[in-house]
């Protein structure tokens, strides 16, 4: 929840700044975030920059590293450039702040956008793992899904070592909690999922 809504709002900050042609730098800004739809750091750099800035082992390493994406703003910017600019110069003629225009004018007209980039971005974090394999030890920092992956490589261990993985009966097991497991992280999509749609279909 922490992560799809702190991502959500950093991405739609830069996207509102970014969808005004006023914006000093605007260009060199843009550029910056078309190299980081295609180049990355790596998985080694990646892990060297988490660990000067002291994220490993924290539970901001869920957060920060995940706050910004130039594809959601890419996203984000479509839409605010849709809204007609007169809202935005009354809003100003009744003395209206920039933040006062972004949360009170362009948030709610973009609905759909951020509906779905909170799903989108809410399922990737939920899923995610891999964050925890590379930069979290502390277990009492694992996720769901690092605890349903334990639980599934045990599984498989007992298989292997039961009858040189020939018992019908371990094997059924296995293959009941693997499947157990995944109806498990399915709930949450599942319910979320229709409060959500309502702004898809509007």
């Amino acid at each position: 929840v922490i992560g799809a809504s702190t991502h959500t709002l950093f991405c739609a900050i830069v996207a509102y700044g970014l969808s005004k042609s006023r914006l000093v730098g605007r260009n060199i800004y843009t550029t910056m975030g078309v190299i980081t739809m295609y180049f990355g750091g790596g998985m080694i750099p990646t892990y060297l920059l988490i660990k000067s800035l002291g994220l490993l082992d924290t539970f901001w390493v869920y957060i920060i590293p995940a706050l910004f994406s130039y594809y959601d703003v890419v996203i984000l910017m479509n839409f605010f450039r849709e809204i007609p600019p007169s809202l935005e110069e009354s809003a100003k003629i009744d003395g209206a702040s920039e933040f006062q225009i972004f949360y009170k004018i362009f948030l709610p007209l973009t609905k759909p956008a951020l509906a779905t980039i909170i799903l989108f971005n809410g399922v990737g974090q939920w899923n995610d793992f891999m964050t925890t394999k590379l930069y979290i030890t502390k277990e009492y920092l694992y996720p769901l899904q690092m605890k349903i992956y334990e639980i599934i490589v045990q599984s498989n261990l007992s298989t292997m070592t039961e009858s040189g993985s020939t018992d019908v009966v371990v094997q059924a097991t296995t293959r009941g909690v693997q499947l157990a497991t995944i109806v498990i992280t399915t709930i949450p999509i599942l319910v979320i999922y229709p409060l959500l749609q309502k702004h898809f279909i509007g």
